[in-house]
């Protein structure tokens, strides 16, 4: 075997995301994998998303003997890019074992991006930064590494770790080959699903990147470019899915869906002429969400909407260089209701200098709006944002989530961590199951306790 292909995203290690089950294959994986098999590599994937994963690995590397192994994360998961250190742990492992067996190893994602010299100390020959198709076929066809751009080594002579040209991001995305779906248990993914959540999601993307400059948000692989597919390439992949793998629903994972009226006007187009609708879910901002690309995605098959809406408080949005308004999450809001879709409200709290009053607004525009979900977060800091940049000095030992259901404050927030965590919990309690009065009526008691209690902000759970 020439290549074999993992990540490190196991779904059963994350409490959160097994509560959860929804489930979507490694995307950017697979789409490494096609775009290797186009040259004629030989590739096997070992995917541990649902399955044990050192006994797993362990299993492929013995049974494919490759010459080079690659952790190569989902680029459009966004639990890769939280850079969860339970992850971390299992890709350092990988490399271990890849050492064991004495085949290459490379390593490809957001957290291998933000701390090259820990990978290359945990084991891994390289790291591949910035886009990786282009970069991991330039390794896996032999040529040198130092003519490779967008990879990181250590050198042999001199031990210490060299890093090579950035590599330019590819303007056309139709150029790239369908994701090898053929390497990994499709079935398991359906029946998960289909137990669950009684229909069965499959993940594909439209774009990669985004061009907005939120100083919260980290975009270690394509910065601040933004490209997108012809809307026609997007409708022939859903139907191909559709026919091939009969989804009842696709999961949109772009970082931005539709950011062009135009593109989705095309899309509504192409996806009626070719019978290619699907149920999908996708997020977007609420500047984009107008009444008539609104009407476009539903005609396109759009029936849930995540707009990063983020705090119901002019001033923090602003703080946060958002570039959106608190009217116009109210108003996408009333487009999306008007055309039946879903609306679903990423939230969050915890932003430098925020107050009460702020936490406040958000609560009163989430009771006023009623939306279908809301998903919240506390803020994150992450290696080259503006905000970690502020927040830098403050910053303890623990640097990122153990899994995504952490939600700790990493550096001197107005509350603490307790509180933003009860916070979350009554929030979501009040928007999922707002019949439950008495347990959400407990949860605000002890939102209303901690928040007396003013424990100290400096405390890092």
């Amino acid at each position: 075997m020439d290549i074999l292909l993992t990540h490190s995203n196991h779904v059963f290690s994350d409490e959160k995301q097994r509560k959860k089950m929804e489930p979507y294959p490694p995307l950017q994986t697979l789409l490494a994998a096609a775009l290797l098999r186009e040259a004629g590599l030989d590739v096997a994937v070992c995917d541990v998303a649902l399955q044990p994963p050192k006994e797993s690995l362990r299993k492929a590397i013995r049974d494919t003997a490759p010459r080079l192994l690659v952790v190569c994360e989902d680029d459009f998961n966004f639990l890769t890019k939280m850079c969860l250190s339970r992850n971390r742990e299992l890709s350092f492992w990988t490399a271990k074992l890849a050492r064991e067996h004495h085949c290459l190893s490379a390593a490809h994602g957001s957290d291998a991006t933000d701390r090259i010299e820990e990978y290359l100390q945990a084991g891994f020959d390289y790291v591949l930064i910035g886009e990786v198709e282009e970069t991991l076929l330039e390794l896996a066809t032999g040529k040198s590494p130092e003519k490779i751009a967008g990879i990181a080594y250590r050198d042999a002579a001199t031990g210490r770790i060299h890093r090579t040209a950035p590599r330019g991001n590819r303007a056309q995305l139709d150029e790239l080959p369908r994701p090898a779906w053929e390497l990994i248990d499709i079935d398991r993914y359906r029946d998960l699903w289909l137990s669950h959540q009684g229909y069965f999601s499959l993940n594909m993307v439209s774009s990669r990147g985004c061009p907005f400059r939120c100083n919260w948000c980290a975009k270690p692989i394509w910065g601040n470019n933004y490209h997108v597919r012809s809307a026609a390439s997007v409708a022939q992949e859903m139907l191909q899915l559709k026919t091939r793998y009969a989804p009842d629903h696709i999961w949109f994972a772009d970082d931005l869906f539709a950011a062009s009226a135009r593109w989705t006007r095309e899309l509504a187009a192409a996806v009626e002429e070719l019978g290619a609708r699907v149920p999908f879910k996708m997020q977007s901002r609420c500047d984009l969400m107008t009444r008539d690309s609104v009407s476009d995605l539903r005609r396109a098959g759009c029936c849930d909407v995540w707009m990063g809406a983020e705090s119901g408080s002019q001033r923090i949005l602003d703080a946060m260089e958002k570039g959106t308004t608190v009217g116009q999450i109210r108003q996408a809001h009333e487009n999306l209701r008007r055309n039946n879709i879903r609306t679903g409200l990423f939230l969050q709290f915890g932003y430098p200098g925020e107050t009460w009053l702020d936490i406040e607004a958000t609560i009163r525009m989430v009771r006023e709006l009623r939306p279908d979900d809301v998903g919240i977060s506390v803020t994150y800091p992450l290696p080259g944002t503006k905000l970690h940049q502020l927040v830098s000095a403050e910053l303890g030992k623990k640097k990122n989530w153990t899994d995504s259901s952490d939600l700790s404050m990493m550096f001197r927030g107005t509350f603490s961590t307790a509180l933003y965590r009860a916070l979350a919990n009554a929030l979501h309690l009040e928007v999922r199951n707002p019949e439950s009065t008495s347990f959400i009526a407990s949860a605000w008691a002890d939102v209303e306790s901690l928040k007396r209690a003013q424990l100290p902000s400096r405390e890092v759970a």
